[in-house]
């Protein structure tokens, strides 16, 4: 069966981005052709070798890239052009790029913090930019009244830090909320067009396993966030999640 659309995940790491990924490629899932970005090809090809086991059959590529916005914008010209994702829509793109800063604020630097700014928010503005650009081109920006329908789904994967966080966490802390306004914002905007933006609270660890710690509640399987993506994407304009806190049931909260 071929693909059913194109999904393009950026942070694609071991654990959160393997499990998106395999659920929205496998075919029994998402059946969705994959497009995996990260800074580190060797991570990348880390991540592709594991789905070729886990989620036979699918269509899965990589590109290593960053979060600037010159960089994103050649990524996605490449993903445009690439053979394996011919005459497909974009149908889901994810937001999952690992972000953590800790420090004692007076020992901070001003450069140290508006890097983060930078490379966090700025990495999500431009991946926004380039992602609703794309969606508009292949749909056209008629609204939901239009009759355009839903044209998309844009999934950031955010942290309890987003909402509130510990001492020491200034620059992590901003960032992580400065993303959540964005998707508000862009949820806002993008709703009555037709495009689906989510914010997802990541509340406890998440693992690549489905086991002991799995089935007591204390970890997140990666599969378990997976589907509740794919569950995100499947949505009609009837009822949208906008903001998800997900957390195993163990989880303190």
């Amino acid at each position: 069966m071929p693909p059913s659309g194109l999904a393009i995940i950026i942070g694609a790491g071991p654990n959160t981005g393997t499990g998106i990924a395999r659920i929205l490629s496998h075919p029994s899932h998402g059946n969705m052709a994959v497009a995996l970005l990260a800074r580190r090809q060797e991570n990348l090809s880390s991540v592709q070798a594991n789905l070729q086991k886990t989620s036979p059959g699918s269509v899965v590529e990589t590109f290593p890239t960053t979060t600037a916005p010159a960089t994103l914008s050649k990524t996605f010209s490449e993903i445009r052009q690439h053979p394996s994702f011919k005459d497909l829509k974009l149908k889901v793109a994810v937001f999952s790029v690992k972000h953590s800063s800790k420090k004692p604020f007076l020992t901070e630097t001003h450069e140290e913090f508006m890097w983060s700014m930078e490379d966090y928010v700025g990495g999500a503005f431009a991946f926004s930019q380039e992602v609703i650009k794309r969606i508009f081109e292949e749909n056209g920006e008629g609204g939901l009244e239009e009759g355009g329908g839903k044209k998309g789904t844009l999934i950031f994967t955010g942290t309890l830090g987003a909402l509130r966080c510990s001492a020491e966490f200034a620059a992590y802390g901003a960032s992580r909320a400065s993303v959540r306004q964005l998707a508000q914002t862009l949820a806002r905007e993008m709703s009555p067009k037709g495009i689906h933006v989510v914010h997802t609270i990541a509340n406890g660890a998440i693992e690549d396993k489905n086991g002991e710690d799995q089935k007591i509640g204390k970890k997140m399987s990666a599969d378990a966030v997976g589907k509740t993506y794919l569950w995100l994407a499947q949505q009609e304009p009837e009822l949208w999640t906008h903001e998800l806190d997900m957390r195993p049931a163990a989880e303190k909260f």
